[in-house]
């Protein structure tokens, strides 16, 4: 079956075997970080809304789970852009607890966890993956360019609140940028702010994806190590392992489409899956650099395809 919301699972180095739940248009974000792997923002809003019927979304999520026979650990909400601007957010996670029995996780930027609705909204999740990129307002404009609406003090008051009311686990995951964040001082500021909300884990992770700025670069290891340090972190800077979920082996070059739409994927990726059901490897990579709605990126000695998204 064909899904419009819901893809995967795909491997994620946080949640296992994740399947993904997009419920906004593309690019839709109340940041436009200089590290997306899904390029620029081109909707920067910070109002929410229904932009699809949550009946439908739910119908799909609940398809996949029981479709899907290689196994769930997590269904995350993750979307192309920020997903708590999804207004019907809370009545999805709490209806796919019920209607799955499968743990439910959220990855946000953070960004609305001022507004008391959102964190009400949030509580429930098993787990939810909020950004924390910077320690102070100026890096934090740097970093992830945020809509005019949402203020640094803002931002960081809301994460301090969830922490404090949420029934889930709470990981942090800071992500570093070459001249951006890692510097000792930098690294200090995020830390303050870390002790004072008391995430249950943070992860350190860095830009192993292609980024929307290409000035973007990952930070030395030096750098990196005193992050770990200074967080008790966990390290998540290398590559997923673990296969992609194709629902219809016998149209694999319009699933492997499907998800270079939502997740960048290197080229090792995709010849394994043409190996794992039998499919001729260099015809099908063959077919992707040939289509002029992908773009094939070279990033740190690796090959990704990205399919750049339809505005739904």
């Amino acid at each position: 079956m064909t899904y419009k919301y819901v893809y995967g699972p795909v491997p994620s180095r946080r949640l296992g075997r994740s399947l993904g739940v997009s419920p906004i248009p593309s690019k839709t974000c109340n940041y436009s970080c200089v590290y997306c792997q899904l390029g620029r923002t081109d909707h920067l809003i910070n109002t929410r809304e229904d932009f699809f019927d949550p009946e439908e979304i739910l119908n799909e999520i609940v398809q996949a789970a029981e479709s899907n026979s290689d196994g769930i650990d997590y269904i995350t909400f993750v979307g192309e852009g920020e997903p708590t601007l999804f207004k019907s957010i809370g009545y999805l996670i709490n209806q796919t607890k019920v209607k799955t029995n499968l743990p439910v996780a959220v990855i946000t930027n953070g960004a609305l966890l001022y507004d008391s609705t959102v964190r009400e909204e949030l509580k429930d999740a098993n787990v939810v993956l909020p950004s924390l990129d910077a320690g102070n307002e100026k890096t934090f404009l740097k970093i992830n360019r945020p809509h005019k609406g949402v203020k640094f003090e803002m931002m960081i008051d809301g994460l301090k609140r969830f922490a404090k009311m949420r029934n889930g686990q709470l990981w942090i995951e800071v992500m570093l940028v070459k001249d951006l964040n890692d510097s000792e001082e930098e690294l200090r500021e995020i830390e303050k702010i870390l002790k004072e909300v008391n995430p249950d884990r943070v992860y350190v992770n860095v830009p192993i994806r292609p980024p929307a700025e290409n000035w973007v670069e990952i930070p030395e290891e030096e750098a990196i190590a005193k992050a770990h340090e200074l967080f008790q972190s966990y390290v998540i800077a290398g590559y997923e392992e673990g296969n992609f979920h194709v629902e219809n082996s016998s149209e694999l070059y319009d699933e492997i489409l499907k998800i270079c739409e939502r997740h960048p994927m290197r080229e090792e990726q995709i010849r394994d899956l043409a190996l794992k059901f039998k499919a001729r490897d260099d015809e099908i990579i063959s077919r992707i650099k040939n289509n002029p709605n992908v773009k094939e990126i070279r990033y740190h000695e690796k090959t990704f395809f990205v399919l750049k998204p339809k505005r739904k």
